[in-house]
């Protein structure tokens, strides 16, 4: 991977994605009369991603230049939904280490069914990210990354979501979005501060996501500065995206160029969605999602960077859970 010259680039977790810091239009982008709006209705072809394709999905590499520093958000009330344990419970976890700055997930419990990998197309091309099923009204809800659901203008088809995804093998299924979202901020102008995305899946079996698989809580406007978990399915090397990956440690603010967390991991290409969890339990598996894997600048490894859950998110939430 190369840097422009005199440009600050950044390594975005979705792939290999090499960005400039915080949301410029991509050069080069086609223009796209759904770029500002921030809803979409992903096509998906039956029996599209099978096993092998699943595998064979790979990050992308993509660039644009960087934008001025963006001002610190307005304080907002703190709001917190429980999360919500699935129908057939989850088996019970045993402690791990803390803090990881990379490891397989052997602890079992809840997350590990509500994690999950994200696989769509954009263009011609297959790619995969993560996502996490979470709490919601229409209990058919995947957080995600922005620039998963959308990116350089274009929203991606072919959008599911497979939970306990392990080495091409879906135990709960593939989810097919019937929508994907974003926040305002991201749809318009695809802002570094708010890469946050969702996905409403259609239901399996007369079964709602979160009854099969169960779903973690949210909070929005927590602060900074927290223990946190973060996890993903990296895909790039030196992972492989087989299975579930974790980090946890003592996260901070970025001092750089954003708003968001920052967290000491090495997570890689395909980990972008991945949940961060504050409060979080290693004994179920349960806990409060207050971001997701973003980025990483690449002048700065071994450090993952999730964008904070404020008013933005909050009501980019509120439409999509009741969707």
């Amino acid at each position: 991977m190369r840097s422009h010259r005199k440009t600050t680039t950044l390594l975005l977790a979705a792939g290999t994605l090499l960005v400039g810091a915080l949301g410029a239009t991509p050069a080069g982008a086609a223009e796209d009369t759904t770029a500002t709006r921030n809803t979409s209705t992903p096509g998906h072809t039956k029996g599209f991603w099978t096993a092998d394709r699943m595998r064979a999905a790979r990050p992308l590499d993509l660039n644009r230049a960087p934008t001025a520093v963006k001002p610190r958000p307005a304080a907002g009330r703190t709001t917190t939904i429980p999360p919500t344990r699935a129908t057939d419970g989850a088996p019970a976890s045993a402690p791990t280490a803390f803090p990881q700055s990379g490891g397989a997930w052997t602890g079992g419990g809840a997350v590990v069914k509500t994690s999950g990998r994200v696989f769509f197309t954009m263009g011609d091309r297959t790619a995969s990210c993560s996502g996490d099923s979470i709490t919601s009204q229409n209990g058919s809800t995947v957080i995600t990354a922005g620039h998963c659901v959308k990116y350089q203008g274009a929203w991606h088809t072919n959008w599911v979501f497979v939970p306990a995804y392990h080495d091409g093998s879906a135990p709960y299924g593939q989810w097919t979005a019937t929508k994907t979202s974003a926040t305002d901020q991201w749809a318009a102008s695809e802002d570094m501060n708010h890469d946050v995305g969702f996905a409403v899946v259609a239901p399996q079996n007369g079964r709602t996501l979160t009854e099969a698989v169960g779903a973690q809580g949210i909070q929005f406007n927590g602060g900074y500065n927290k223990r946190m978990y973060s996890f993903g399915f990296p895909a790039a090397t030196p992972y492989d995206g087989s299975k579930l990956i974790y980090c946890s440690g003592n996260s901070s603010r970025d001092f750089l160029f954003t708003r968001d967390h920052s967290l000491g991991c090495n997570m890689t290409g395909g980990s972008s969605g991945g949940p961060w969890f504050t409060n979080f339990d290693e004994a179920t598996g349960l806990g409060l999602q207050v971001s997701v894997n973003s980025f990483g600048y690449v002048f700065l490894p071994n450090r993952m960077f999730g964008p904070y859950f404020g008013n933005e998110a909050k009501a980019a939430y509120d439409k999509a859970q009741l969707g």
